[in-house]
């Protein structure tokens, strides 16, 4: 009787087993994210809010920056139609999350591609790059990131900016923020004494803001790409969207965007 258990155990892996990887049935098949995208007629786009100038709410409760223009012309790009965008708010701590599990098909939000990253979702190809630098207020005596030592210094969770600097500066006492703003408010109250994040985000506060200034020095080089989920399921969409950023490189669309918005 026990060998007759196991042959019917092994019959049964068997049947399972030519049933998923033979007949492969259709719901357990990767669908096609591409294919997807052009089905439904819009592309799921996850983005930050909160770091403007690449993407945050305008006055009239429109998303705008650089990530949300770049992500209209992609939908033009596969989709013929700029507006056939649905943006869908994320943070640093979370915009990986919502690209591998689906809930977004792409992520434009200001995303450092990094080998640990590329571990865990896809990148397109690099649309553009930041350096990490300090912000402080502007009566502050803090001139370099080595006088950062035993300094409360604010972080955006979820960014490289975190890594870098304990790495650089492992004394710092690090300050973890869910966003930008709360951050920006923290230094502003002297509950931190400088943020340090990407350039192209914190000079936006140093623009508005004359009690604040950023640092010349950069630390660090920060390729931007689009993140999706990984697999076979984004390869023709990451092919696709290689080839629009490369359209875009070539029509000037990238630099006129870095000006429109990175050099007001």
């Amino acid at each position: 009787m026990k060998k007759l258990a196991i042959v019917f155990s092994l019959i049964f892996l068997c049947m399972v087993a030519f049933y998923f990887f033979i007949l492969r049935p259709e719901k357990y098949e990767e669908i096609d994210l591409y294919e997807k995208i052009l089905e439904r007629g819009v592309i799921k786009v996850g983005i930050n809010t909160d770091s403007k100038p690449f993407g945050f709410i305008n006055s009239d409760g429109s998303i705008v920056g650089y990530d949300a223009d770049l992500a209209r012309y992609i939908a033009q790009y596969i989709l013929k139609n700029p507006k056939r965008v649905e943006f869908v708010a994320v943070t640093p701590a979370n915009r990986m999350i919502k690209a591998s599990t689906g809930e977004v098909d792409i992520v434009i939000a200001t995303m450092t591609i990094t080998p640990q990253r590329e571990e865990i979702i896809d990148f397109s190809i690099p649309y553009d790059s930041a350096g990490q630098a300090l912000l402080v207020n502007s009566s502050s005596k803090i001139t370099s990131i080595s006088d950062l030592a035993g300094q409360n210094v604010g972080v955006i969770w979820g960014t490289t900016a975190e890594k870098n600097l304990l790495s650089l500066v492992p004394t710092a006492n690090v300050i973890g923020f869910k966003t930008y703003g709360e951050a920006y408010q923290a230094l502003k109250k002297n509950q931190i004494n400088a943020i340090t994040s990407d350039d192209t985000i914190l000079s936006s506060f140093a623009i508005q803001d004359k009690d604040v200034k950023l640092l010349p020095k950069r630390y660090s080089r920060e390729p931007y790409g689009i993140g999706m989920k990984k697999g076979k399921s984004t390869a023709k969409l990451k092919e696709v969207i290689d080839e629009a950023i490369q359209d875009m490189k070539q029509k000037n669309v990238i630099n006129r965007l870095h000006k429109t918005w990175l050099e007001k």
